[in-house]
Formats: structure tokens, sequence, C-alpha cells
């Protein structure tokens, strides 16, 4: 492991990195919010099928 080569690898990319503008993050935000709201959605709907299948009478 070369730590002076890691230390260089490191620098650049924090020099390239770049803040992003407002309009780029909040879109970012918004499709990251629907992944998360699309999986909670997708678990609840197998949740409750799964309910339903355990409840039903045998």
């Amino acid at each position: 492991m070369d730590v002076k080569l890691d230390l260089a690898s490191y620098l650049r990319v924090l020099k390239l990195a770049s803040t992003p503008s407002w309009d780029e993050f909040s879109k970012i935000a918004q499709i990251a919010g629907a992944g998360i709201l699309l999986v909670g959605l997708l678990g609840f709907v197998i949740f409750a099928i799964m309910s339903f299948i355990n409840a039903a009478p045998v």
C-alpha cells in the first residue's frame, strides 16, 4: 500500500469534485425520495398480501 500515491489520488478527486447547484441538488433529492417511497410502498404491499394469506382460514 503506497500511502503517498493514495493521498495524491484522494487529493486529485477532491480537486475535481464540485458542489452541486441548488437545482441539481433538489432534483437528486426528489429522485432519491421517490425511490425511498417506492421501496416502502412495495414493502407495504408485500406485507399486506402476506398478512391476507396468513389470515385466511385453512
